[in-house]
């Protein structure tokens, strides 16, 4: 007896083969089909038959090792053993393609349900965030209101006079919201206090207080700036506060902006807007060409200084130390600067003329540092007056013209001619002083400074308005604040511009040495 059907005999069922379990399933057909209709090989079903079935048996060919005679031999049992891997091989096959067959019908399906619920909570979230904005804005309403009923009970309860209706309506109205940076502003805070020392408010600002105040109310029409919702405007008293310490100190920008509690580049803009109201406001009224009764004063003045009548005003040229510009270097460049610092040195001109108080009557900014003094003179305004009956003096950087009064400057000089040179070293100091105090009390005229080359004579020119108001109202001058120029001075080459002048000039000196008297006319 074959010993699988013994073995099916005593479990008490009868076994199924391989291919009529997949029959049932649908895999394999009657005729030997798989499900998508393919031909299974007919050896492979007489494998599968063989190996499984025991009750259907093929015969086969003697030669290829067949069962012969209803019974199998050694080789039979090998091509059993190859039956089952390939009928397993099959069924594996046959299950996978259903499987792949299955998923793509479920597939689609399954996308389309995917996309709907993604749909739902997308929607469902929109809803809900809506319904929460909808409760914040429910809840912030009362606490307006409540604020606004807090700042009018407030106000009528104060009974404080100062308090107008454009701030009650701002207590009571929406918050603003600044967009600035918090910084401390308590240096300022102190400073701006009506309790603050004198002395310590004219050390930092080289002013009093009442100076101050006169120069911010000038101002006032042109700095001050409105409210918005964003932020409130920086006070005309703090704008012109932060440029006055800038030009008073020299401190650099970072070191401003924290005294002000303000950003770098705010006080930046504010320095460059109140110079600019300065020259636009403050010089038209405090650094003019004098008029005809102020310049018989000052030419009574000068001549109780050096005996010459018909003195108006004392010329001096000082340099400015400026960072090397990237064009036109050689223009800047300044010789006798770098022979006394040892190291390479660029300046701008200032020229100015003074009356007998040192106050500056008249200025030309900005020329290049190399241009000697006789050529600044022939580019400024001053030159294109065309002044008569009157003489500016100046030293032996400039030529003597039928109005500029210069010292002798050649050797083997006369009694005559050093007496007229010491009358007109008494003028000159009047002038040199002046520019010592505007360079001692504006601090960033002595270092260079971070001021772009195209908006330092601004600057520069304020520094003179400035000046003449300091001078106007007799503001004493720290000691600790003197500075000694140190200009060099170098003698024009065609300094004998006019034969009358050269006559003047010594009829002068002949009535200085003789007479005791500079002459009562020019020529």
């Amino acid at each position: 007896m074959d010993m699988r059907e013994s073995y099916s005999e005593r479990s008490g069922e009868q076994r199924r083969t391989p291919l009529e379990e997949k029959r049932e399933r649908g895999g394999v057909d009657n005729e030997g089909k798989g499900q998508n209709g393919e031909k299974v090989n007919e050896i492979e079903r007489g494998l599968v038959i063989e190996a499984f079935g025991g009750r259907v048996r093929k015969k086969e060919d003697d030669s290829k090792g067949g069962f012969g005679n209803g019974c199998f031999n050694e080789e039979g049992l090998k091509k059993s053993g190859y039956g089952d891997i390939l009928a397993s091989l099959l069924l594996l096959k046959e299950e996978a393609k259903q499987e792949e067959a299955e998923w793509m019908s479920e597939s689609p399906q399954e996308k389309a349900l995917f996309e709907s619920n993604h749909k739902r909570k997308v929607q469902a979230m929109n809803e809900f965030y809506d319904q929460l904005q909808q409760h914040y804005s429910e809840t912030v309403k009362p606490s307006w209101k409540s604020v606004s009923a807090l700042a009018a009970a407030v106000a009528t309860t104060s009974g404080n006079d100062t308090t107008t209706k454009a701030e009650v309506a701002v207590a009571g109205g929406q918050q603003r919201r600044l967009w600035v940076k918090d910084r401390s502003k308590d240096w300022w805070d102190r400073c701006n206090h009506q309790d603050f020392p004198e002395d310590e408010f004219r050390k930092a600002f080289r002013m009093s207080k009442s100076t101050f105040g006169l120069i911010c109310r000038e101002l006032e029409p042109v700095v001050m700036k409105k409210n918005t919702m964003l932020r409130d405007a920086i006070p005309v008293r703090q704008r012109v506060a932060v440029c006055i310490w800038r030009l008073a100190t020299g401190e650099p920008l970072r070191l401003v902006s924290k005294r002000f509690g303000l950003g770098i580049s705010t006080c930046h803009k504010l320095v460059l807007e109140v110079c600019s109201a300065i020259n636009n406001v403050l010089m038209p009224k405090f650094l003019q060409w004098p008029d005809e009764k102020k310049m018989n004063e000052i030419n009574e003045e000068f001549e109780l200084i050096s005996g010459v009548p018909n003195i108006g005003g004392s010329l001096y040229t000082t340099h400015v130390p400026i960072i090397a510009p990237k064009v036109n270097v050689a223009a800047y460049f300044n010789r006798k600067h770098t022979e006394r610092n040892q190291k390479p040195s660029y300046s701008i001109t200032v020229q100015g003329v003074v009356d007998q108080k040192g106050i500056f009557t008249d200025v030309c900014i900005g020329w290049p540092g190399s241009m000697p003094d006789d050529q600044v003179l022939k580019k400024s305004a001053l030159f294109q007056r065309g002044l008569k009956d009157v003489w500016i003096v100046g030293n032996s950087g400039y030529p003597l013209m039928d109005w500029v009064l210069v010292p002798y400057t050649h050797q083997n000089l006369t009694w005559a001619q050093h007496g007229f040179n010491e009358k007109m070293g008494a003028v000159q100091n009047v002038a040199k002083e002046a520019f010592a105090r505007l360079k001692g009390r504006w601090s960033c005229l002595q270092r260079r400074t971070e001021v772009k080359l195209q908006e330092l004579p601004m600057v520069l020119g304020a520094c003179c308005v400035l000046h003449n108001i300091c001078e106007m109202n007799n503001e004493e001058m720290d000691p600790e604040l003197q500075f000694e120029l140190f200009d060099d001075e170098k003698i024009a080459e065609n300094n004998l511009r006019s034969s009358n002048a050269v006559l003047a000039r010594d009829n002068i000196a002949h009535n200085l040495l003789h007479h005791g008297l500079g002459g009562t006319s020019l020529l």
